[in-house]
């Protein structure tokens, strides 16, 4: 038997004793590039060899809301199946309905896999520390397992739907791709793959199987559960090695860092179907993890969208092709934007054709309302969990002289009902992954310039995360009624600032990150309050710039300032403009006088009629001729 084990564009063939054949081409050396071969050829190749359409795909997914729970320490986005879900929903692609429930694995799946002296170890909290690379609690230790658990059951449940209907089903989680029989690493407790692959073949079912492992990092847990079993060949592109590469059937290719469409696909179009025409697999499941993308938070690779998308299809379609059933797991994918890479695949997948994703801002307000629409409206105004209309003594207080009246969030919205959206909204949890594990919120509903929410971190209220003051206003935009944002803080005092997130002026602590969730949920209030939109006075240029891409100035010219702006500073980062701007190192090219920041009033338009007033052909040539006016340039810093 031989074993391919690749460094570079180097693959290197082990033979090994074994009776059944190699998998993966033995002898020698071959590239795992393509020497001379640009990147559009291989994109062709790519796409010619899944153009070829089959009848319709059977798409079965798998999904529990409770895979939204963040782990401890684990960057990965907890909201990403249901971002992806969200956006098949709105293409009437699936319905909530059509999918399938996983149950946690059994314990008795779980022992196949796993040695019972580790099993009895992750009772412990130190266990999961060391696997997570983060401290966690008792409680949190628990959470984790329960998580994981749930998840290896989905791998469970799609490799049997797969079979099931000789086609695709889709685990929207799983992929512990690193945790080994007596060992967890790598944030992998449960390896799913192998609890499911174990599962099957207690069940009789004894045919080949081929694992393609995408993500990123090495499927070296896998490897090593099945490196004797010549029915279970591994194939597994990553950057680096995470252990040995010896197995009896196996395809192990390390590419290093800065891997670009080119080498990634090029190797996948030289390495992945040999496998196929050798082993003969009746069921493969797909290791599909997108930090291989440039944007992944963790990710060293360069892979662009069409060659992460290129490399899906391709990997679906050798399987279709030769009638062989798929269980595909999303595995890793790191920072909000990960979402987009499953998407587009699946809908490709439901579709027949290609379906661009929205970006995250309109996605956002896409989950939010399809959020709100499944809450009864008496949930958001109820005081407590009876579900009535009954009165609590705080709403009795105001009878009292001297005691606030204000007992409502903007005279609508209960307490209660402001949380369980912040919850069902994903807001809460995200702020969980952050490592704030109990965020607790606070109201002060009787400011004289506005209603105040704020989250703490804690129950202790020592670390504030959140402060926003809004208030309804007829008065700042004649003949509307808008929701009027005094304040807005979104800070991480756990966080410092670093040469690459740098202080921006006014802040005491870097930023939450969650500037969009914060404008969505200010956008369903508005939208259950029937309000025209929400209006602010961005205090400083990077607050500006940061909502340009969501909101727009109430005026012309604010909007022709800002972009004026933007020409003068452009080439700097977000924390250089500022401060460049602060600095009134930004002067008219005429006259040399410095141009001070000046708030002008911007809006989120709801309603129609405030959309046009921001927005169409007037609109912008009114921009268009007060940008002509505007001639800034940057100053160079001043010395000594």
């Amino acid at each position: 038997m031989a074993a391919t084990t690749l460094r570079g564009p180097v693959v290197t063939a082990r033979a090994h004793p074994a009776p059944c054949r190699a998998a993966a081409s033995a002898g020698g050396k071959r590239s795992g590039s393509i020497p001379g071969r640009s990147l559009l050829r291989v994109l062709a190749r790519l796409g010619r060899a899944v153009r070829t359409r089959l009848d319709p795909p059977k798409v079965r997914l798998v999904y529990d809301p409770a895979y939204e729970r963040a782990m401890a320490g684990v960057p990965l986005d907890p909201l990403r199946a249901d971002r992806v879900l969200a956006f098949l929903a709105n293409e009437r692609l699936v319905r909530r309905e059509e999918i399938e429930l996983p149950r946690p694995a059994a314990m008795k799946n779980i022992v196949l896999v796993h040695t019972p002296e580790y099993v009895g170890s992750l009772q412990r909290a130190d266990t999961l520390t060391a696997i997570l690379g983060t401290s966690v609690d008792e409680r949190e230790a628990e959470q984790v397992l329960d998580l994981q658990r749930l998840m290896a059951g989905g791998t469970i449940e799609a490799s049997r739907l797969a079979l099931a209907s000789h086609g695709v089903a889709v685990n929207m989680g799983g992929g512990f791709h690193h945790a080994e029989a007596g060992r967890g690493m790598g944030f992998c407790v449960f390896n799913d793959v192998a609890i499911a692959i174990a599962r099957l073949r207690g069940r009789g079912f004894g045919e080949k199987i081929l694992v393609v492992d995408l993500d990123l990092h090495d499927g070296n847990g896998t490897r090593a559960i099945f490196a004797s079993d010549p029915t279970v060949h591994t194939f597994s592109i990553h950057n680096d090695h995470w252990g040995p590469t010896e197995a009896v059937a196996d395809t192990s290719i390390a590419l290093g860092a800065d891997v670009t469409d080119e080498l990634y696909l090029g190797t996948l179009l030289q390495a992945l179907p040999p496998v196929f025409e050798s082993h003969q697999p009746r069921l493969v499941f797909f290791v599909a993890g997108s930090d291989v993308a440039a944007d992944d938070r963790l990710g060293n690779w360069k892979v662009s969208p069409d060659g992460l998308f290129a490399r899906d299809r391709f990997v679906i379609e050798q399987a279709r092709s030769r009638g062989v059933s798929l269980a595909m797991v999303l595995a890793g994918g790191y920072g909000d934007g990960a979402w987009r890479y499953p998407a587009r695949t699946l809908a490709w997948l439901f579709a027949g054709s290609a379906i661009e994703p929205p970006n995250n801002e309109e996605l956002t307000l896409l989950r939010f309302r399809q959020i709100k629409g499944r809450l009864d409206p008496l949930h958001l105004t109820q005081t407590g969990s009876g579900g009535g209309w009954e009165l609590t003594e705080e709403d009795l207080v105001g009878i009292l002289p001297g005691v606030p009246t204000q007992t409502r969030f903007l005279s609508y919205f209960s307490k209660v009902g402001i949380e369980l959206m912040l919850e069902r909204f994903g807001i809460l949890e995200q702020l969980r992954a952050r490592d704030f594990r109990q965020p607790t919120l606070g109201f002060d509903l009787d400011h004289p310039l506005g209603q105040t929410l704020r989250i703490w971190s804690a129950p202790d209220r020592r670390e504030l995360l959140v402060e926003m003051r809004v208030g309804r206003s007829s008065r700042a935009i004649p003949g509307m009624e808008v929701l009027a944002v005094e304040w807005l803080l979104l800070q991480n005092p756990r966080e410092d600032f670093t040469a690459e997130r740098r202080r921006l002026p006014g802040q005491a602590h870097p930023g939450l990150g969650m500037l969009r969730e914060f404008f969505g949920l200010l956008v369903i209030l508005c939208e259950a309050l029937e309000l025209d939109g929400l209006i602010f006075n961005p205090a400083t240029y990077h607050v500006a710039a940061l909502s340009a891409p969501m909101i727009s100035f109430l005026k012309p010219e604010g909007e022709a300032y800002l972009r004026a702006l933007q020409d003068a500073l452009r080439g700097l980062g977000l924390d250089e403009a500022s401060q460049a701007v602060s600095d009134l190192r930004v002067v008219d090219a005429d006259s040399g006088a410095p141009v001070a920041w000046q708030p002008c009033p911007m809006v989120l338009p709801v309603s129609e009629r405030l959309r046009e007033l921001v927005s169409g052909d007037d609109y912008e040539a009114a921009v268009r001729a007060a940008r002509a006016s505007l001639r800034y340039r940057l100053a160079p810093p001043a010395t000594g």
